[in-house]
């Protein structure tokens, strides 16, 4: 029985036989494992020789007309051919058996198979880690120009200092959990890779995961997590996981602290990017378990460096933008244009860089020169970072809110037009002038209040961008006109009390409480009050007893007023 099935499959008689002979003679599935392993070994074994199409009953090269119609018709081209043809050579038996209703003897053999079976068929998912791939003839300039060390990043000086932490830390190999915090296009991912790179003996400590926070949720964290406490074990504690997650503030609360006991049992180290306030957008316990290294922007000499260094590197370059140019100049000028107008974001400076190369590749066919000229046309506008539900929003607000309180007219003018050029809601800015006209001018000038209004009207009548100059004329009125604080100060301290008394605030004494019934009345409800127009000159307290004689008050100079208590 078991012979006619292997002759059936196209194996020649002796070879069949040999195979049942060295397998026990009852399981066809070993049988044909046995005949793809020993033709493979007889195949390795001679690399040198052809096998002929005309004797297909020779041992080295069976004969199999079923299992060659199978690899031609049942092949997928999408998947890539096997290292071991044995391998790909017994799956397709196996699959031929079954759909050719083969029975199997052995029980054990058949669960063997089914479970292969299913293994191969249902692809293992993995999380949505960034694996390192041959870079493509499409990869960007700012990509492929990423430091691949720690000394080939530039600038950040204050972090990668001779005795700073990370370069204590990875001279020691004990990389601490950090989160990066800084402006975009500043190094934030590349110098945690670098790092990684360049630790003492990385290739047998360390293993660089990373995550998007955009495009990873929960359970692609618990798979890395699982993997790298594998990892962990496997290498008897020698190799650990270091995870990146980018755009860490995009995760929520449950999120970020699914990091906690991993990074607290030192099953992986954590490392994360984020271009906001981590105070803001972080949880209190994932931050007490981490480093956060802050990122300056880039200086115009640091971006400058980079810029050179892209042109005039051949393997990664610029010349790998723009293959079909031999060579590619780049003036000077236009180097220092793009670095002196990108805000200190590096890649925003390389893209406009490769824009740049090409539309100069496109006015020659073999020597490309980028002019200024297509450096302003590469970078279009000049950067201006703002966020308005960001950092950067309030950042900005402040110091015009600080300038005016300083009478500083032309840095208030400044300010308004960094948040004017950024996108800022003109009404919100109007609005924040008209808190300033009580807040900072007060008494001293009443009439600001009434500018600040008038300029909020105006913002709402007829918009950007010409209310711009509404903005920066009530800007100005309000830094040069006189300052007082008093009103401001005297409703917090009224407050204070109030909220210090809770409990025992005192009632409304009784001269100054409303009366409109007879019944009030006979209760002593406005009984003494005294109408001051009838009685200008006469004298009565409307504070509580407790408060008598009490200044909340105390008016700028040029205003009557008692000595301040």
């Amino acid at each position: 029985m078991e012979l006619q099935q292997l002759l059936s499959m196209g194996f020649s008689g002796q070879l069949a036989a040999e195979a049942l002979a060295a397998t026990g003679g009852k399981s066809i599935l070993r049988a044909t494992e046995w005949i793809l392993t020993h033709t493979q070994k007889t195949t390795d074994s001679n690399p040198n020789s052809s096998p002929s199409p005309s004797t297909p009953n020779s041992a080295s090269t069976p004969f199999q007309p079923k299992l060659d119609r199978f690899f031609h018709f049942q092949s997928k081209p999408s998947v890539a051919p096997s290292d071991s043809p044995s391998a790909a050579a017994t799956a397709a038996a196996r699959l031929l058996l079954k759909k050719e209703g083969a029975s199997i003897g052995c029980r054990e053999d058949e669960h063997e198979y089914e479970e292969q079976e299913q293994e191969e068929s249902v692809p293992r998912k993995r999380p949505k880690q960034q694996i390192s791939v041959p870079s493509s003839p499409h990869e960007p300039l700012s990509e492929r120009m990423r430091p691949r060390t720690i000394d080939d990043v530039v600038g950040q000086d204050h972090l990668l200092a001779v005795n700073s932490l990370l370069r204590s830390a990875m001279n020691c190999n004990r990389l601490p959990s950090i989160v990066f915090w800084g402006p975009p296009g500043t190094g934030k991912t590349s110098i945690a890779r670098a790092i990684v790179n360049s630790s003492s003996s990385s290739s047998s400590s360390y293993l660089f995961v990373s995550l998007s926070a955009v495009t990873s949720g929960v359970k692609d964290i618990r798979d890395v997590v699982e993997d790298a406490r594998k990892l962990k074990a496997k290498s008897n504690n020698k190799k650990r996981t270091v995870l990146f997650v980018d755009e860490i503030h995009r995760f929520n609360k449950s999120q970020q602290d699914s990091f906690l006991p991993v990074i607290e049992d030192g099953t992986l180290v954590f490392m994360a990017a984020t271009t906001e306030n981590p105070s803001f957008h972080l949880t209190t316990p994932l931050l007490s378990r981490c480093k956060v290294l802050t990122l300056n922007p880039l200086t115009p000499h640091h971006v400058s460096t980079l810029l050179k260094k892209a042109a005039t590197d051949s393997e990664k370059g610029l010349s790998r933008s723009v293959p079909e140019i031999t060579r590619i100049e780049v003036d000077d000028e236009a180097i220092e244009f793009l670095s002196s107008n990108c805000d200190g974001d590096a890649r925003m400076a390389l893209n406009a860089l490769e824009i740049s190369a090409t539309t100069a590749a496109a006015r020659s066919s073999s020597v490309a020169r980028i002019t200024l000229d297509d450096a302003k046309e590469g970078l279009q506008s000049k950067h201006v970072a703002y966020d308005k539900a960001g950092e950067q929003h309030y950042n900005l607000i402040s110091a015009l809110h600080k300038s005016m309180r300083g009478s500083d007219a032309d840095a208030a003018i400044y300010w308004l037009a960094r948040m004017l050029e950024g996108g800022e809601e003109p009404l919100y800015i109007a609005r924040r002038l008209i808190r300033f006209a009580s807040e900072d001018v007060g008494l001293a000038d009443p009439s600001a209040l009434l500018q600040a209004v008038a300029c909020y009207q105006a913002c709402h009548f007829i918009g950007m961008p010409e209310c711009n100059v509404n903005l920066a004329q009530c800007v100005a009125y309000l830094s040069l006109a006189p300052k007082s604080v008093s009103v401001n100060r005297a409703i917090e301290a009224a407050q204070k009390v109030v909220r210090e008394s809770v409990g025992h605030n005192e009632g409304v004494p009784l001269h100054l409480r409303n009366a409109p019934t007879k019944l009030m009345k006979e209760f002593g409800y406005g009984k003494g009050y005294i109408y001051t127009p009838d009685n200008p000159s006469s004298s009565q307290t409307y504070l509580p007893p407790s408060l008598q004689g009490y200044k909340f008050l105390h008016l700028p100079n040029g205003h009557n007023t008692d000595d301040s208590q």
